[in-house]
């Protein structure tokens, strides 16, 4: 029996028989010089792998339709394969040297990654694996290079590998995968994701995997506790046989607390909303018995269009129009409609920082920033080009007739902020009115509380604002001065300080006081030892993954008020 330890990418615990993936063999290319006659049949060859390739994902593309996460991805790639300015300066840079084409695009390649995976943020470097996987493709297509095919790997495996290409991650909806272990990979990376997504255990970070795991051995991954075992003896396997059934009964056991309110042991009543992205992620909250939307995030939506505009025309530009506000109208209308009067909380555009849209109407570039999330991000951004706060702010309004909206404002940090929204909001309140559209004009107005800024001056904000969403992400993050996606510093981001508790309960605190709703949306608003410490504390709304949603329900079940109270007053305590 051979143990393996790594860092969990995504929980549950599978058994299968090992499918090794070779690590790819490494492509000499030639800096040999070229006859200048020789350029245009080089361009020509070029023109050709790229648009051999971009159809490839095209074709995709089309196959996983109506699969967010895998969407996201091919048109990730589809942007990356008719980016001008990359293109640009391959052919720019390809014209004035004397080295072949395959030559000038591995260099180029190689620069913008190094370029990303230097910029210090963790989501840019993930990107700088993308960059080199689909422009890897045409590269291997130039030079007639075959690769492995992952379409290889059969049901029921356990893929070792030391890492996977983002593009290959659609085998992972293709095939009955039993879990994944890598040696590279972040928690962030597309393959975490979508290990994730499908509920499939992940555990990354394993020095030497291919070396200790042989092929077809049988194999149990534990994402829970990130270990991988190689050829377990029949009492562990056993063992890990009862672990896998019992959580298979319980995920069946939760089902029944789908229709039922959230209530503590002794029936106080709490709302459980949902975290979404999408629009199609509504109509899961609602199977999954969500009380509401406690926080759509709106940014995927401007991301998916500039992805739609590029591909409509083919090509994709540097920079396309601010989503527009018909479509922003019809994605809000929507996912009102589809909610059927329960609050549906929308907060305004967070782009910036690690999320980058790229648009006419953004007149300030955040691609170049040195400290992104310190940075012009999120009602920062929106408010140095209030145009696209304003089209926001109508195509809300509009969708407010069609069900029981919030709208809510994030990274504030000063009350001059929240006045400045609601002045704009009134001045679009003015416009639909002076043209006959119908709105409702009392909707409420609240902001998050992402930054000890906002959490002290919480008393001054609550006079501006209709509620509070604490996102504890960010809140923690900023506290705490760390970067919870950099793995040097990993271990200090701790959700539990002293700093942050305090910080939670002042504003919690001031809330109640003021008389205005106060919620929690991010991640401690789903894990259970944080849930108990937020109820505790006189949290009654919590947001989280729609999927989660079912496990709150029955942890908090369990426990009466005052049992919540001690657990919490037991950590603000601590010391």
């Amino acid at each position: 029996m051979n143990v393996l330890f790594g860092l969990s990418a995504s929980s549950g615990i599978g058994v299968g028989r090992a499918f090794v993936i070779p690590e790819s063999e490494k492509i000499v290319i030639s800096s040999k010089k070229i006859k200048p006659e020789d350029k245009p049949k080089q361009l020509e060859r070029f023109d050709r792998s790229l648009a051999k390739v971009t159809g490839q994902i095209a074709s995709q593309l089309d196959s996983v339709k109506g699969d967010k996460v895998q969407s996201e991805i091919f048109e990730t790639y589809f942007l990356m394969l008719n980016d001008p300015e990359f293109l640009g300066d391959v052919r720019k840079t390809f014209e004035a040297s004397q080295y072949s084409i395959e030559y000038i695009l591995n260099q180029k390649t190689e620069d913008y990654a190094n370029r990303l995976r230097s910029s210090g943020n963790a989501y840019l470097a993930e990107r700088a694996e993308d960059i080199c996987d689909i422009f890897g493709r045409v590269l291997n297509d130039l030079l007639d290079f075959h690769p492995f095919n992952i379409e290889n790997v059969p049901d029921d495996a356990v893929i070792i590998a030391k890492s996977m290409n983002p593009s290959d991650t659609v085998i992972l909806s293709k095939r009955r995968i039993a879990g994944i272990a890598l040696t590279d990979g972040g928690v962030s990376s597309h393959v975490g994701i979508l290990a994730r997504n499908y509920g499939i255990p992940a555990v990354f970070d394993i020095e030497n995997i291919l070396e200790e795991i042989k092929n077809d051995s049988v194999v149990v991954i534990d994402g829970n506790s990130g270990e991988v075992i190689e050829s377990p003896d029949e009492a562990t396997l056993a063992d890990y046989q009862k672990k896998i059934d019992i959580a298979k009964a319980h995920a069946e056991k939760l089902k029944v607390f789908r229709d039922k309110p959230a209530l503590s042991y002794d029936g106080e009543k709490f709302e459980l909303m949902a975290n979404i992205g999408t629009v199609e992620e509504a109509r899961v909250a609602m199977e999954e018995g969500a009380d509401g939307i406690g926080l759509f995030r709106t940014e995927f939506l401007f991301m998916s269009e500039a992805n739609a505009n590029s591909s409509s025309m083919g090509v994709a530009h540097s920079k396309v129009a601010a989503f527009s506000e018909e479509n922003q109208f019809n994605a809000y209308k929507r996912v009102l409609e589809t909610m059927r009067g329960k609050p549906v909380t929308i907060r305004t555009l967070d782009a910036g920082g690690d999320k980058i849209i790229s648009s006419l109407d953004v007149s300030h570039s955040t691609s170049e920033e040195k400290n992104p999330l310190m940075g012009l991000r999120a009602i920062r951004l929106t408010l140095a080009n209030p145009q696209i706060l304003r089209t926001q702010l109508r195509a809300l309004y509009r969708a407010s007739v069609y069900g029981n909206l919030k709208i809510m404002i994030p990274l504030i940090t000063s009350v001059e902020q929240v006045e400045e929204v609601l002045s704009l909001a009134q001045k679009v309140r003015d416009e639909l009115k002076s043209e006959n559209i119908p709105f409702k004009a009392d909707i409420p107005i609240g902001i998050m509380i992402e930054t000890a800024a906002a959490a002290m001056i919480s008393d001054c904000l609550a006079k501006v604002s209709d509620f509070f969403s604490i996102g504890t992400n960010d809140l923690t993050q900023y506290t705490l001065g760390v970067d919870r996606e950099n793995a040097l510093v990993a271990p200090l981001y701790d959700e539990f300080h002293l700093a942050v508790l305090r910080l939670l309960h002042k504003t919690i605190k001031v809330a109640e006081s003021s008389g205005i709703p106060v919620s929690v949306c991010g991640e401690m608003a789903s894990r259970a030892e944080s849930v108990m410490v937020l109820a505790g504390m006189g949290v009654r709304t919590l947001s989280m993954s729609p999927k989660l949603i079912t496990s709150v329900k029955e942890l908090l079940s369990k426990l009466s008020i005052e049992e919540l109270k001690a657990i919490s007053s037991k950590r603000l305590n601590s010391l």
